[in-house]
């Protein structure tokens, strides 16, 4: 496993992937929110450093969606956001720690630590509802114990669902987690991608609140 620095400024990767490296991490880098993104999403990541001035998408714009998809994985904001309201809206947003520019290699190592006992006792890299389960560090579904074969963004879709099992999510909130805020595809692509989960989950497991949007079937409000 990895840990994956999402930062635009080259001198800074190079420092923070030199400290990374000696400390004995494996480290892959992204210079924008998308590539940023897609590898926190994609790629086996014990941790995410995340600057929040990105290119691309914005820093809070991909922990939100990282939140909603890989809620496991820890994340340190490094940013030159020092105020204390900054603080408090990118912890309440799912930061699991905040570092500030500039900063001490020796600070952000601790907080790499830190961050990662805790991930490694407390956090578990999958999710459970209605009897199915998404290993999400294996990138594998489970229906009742029973392997199901799912695309790409098929998972990404029901990870969304599973998360939030008692949530609602409207056409444009999925195309918006799922396919992403530029998405110029077809207009019924939340509809065909339902209903291939359907099919593969069993037609009862994904339920349609009519005039609103999905959420997996028997929750509530």
């Amino acid at each position: 496993m990895a840990i994956l620095v999402v930062e635009d400024e080259e001198g800074i990767v190079s420092f923070v992937r030199r400290a990374l490296e000696n400390a004995g991490h494996t480290v892959v880098t992204a210079a924008d929110g998308i590539d940023g993104l897609v590898m926190a999403l994609s790629t086996d990541v014990e941790l995410v450093i995340l600057d929040l001035g990105l290119p691309g998408l914005a820093g809070e714009e991909v922990l939100r969606r990282l939140r909603l998809r890989r809620p496991s994985v820890p994340v340190i904001v490094l940013t030159a956001k020092d105020a204390v309201g900054d603080r408090i809206a990118n912890l309440d947003a799912g930061a699991d720690d905040y570092v500030v520019k500039p900063f001490s290699v020796n600070e952000l190592l601790a907080r790499v630590r830190a961050r990662l006992r805790t991930s490694g006792s407390d956090r578990a890299d999958g999710v459970t509802a209605r009897g199915v389960t998404l290993d999400l560090g294996r990138h594998t579904a489970f229906v009742d114990g029973a392997v199901v074969p799912l695309s790409a963004r098929e998972f990404a879709l029901l990870s969304v669902l599973l998360h939030h099992p008692n949530q609602v999510f409207s056409q444009a909130q999925l195309l918006d987690l799922v396919w992403g805020y530029d998405f110029d595809g077809a207009s019924n692509v939340v509809e065909v991608y339902v209903s291939q989960l359907r099919r593969k989950l069993g037609a009862d497991r994904i339920e349609t609140v009519r005039g609103v949007g999905y959420r997996l079937s028997g929750g509530e409000g």
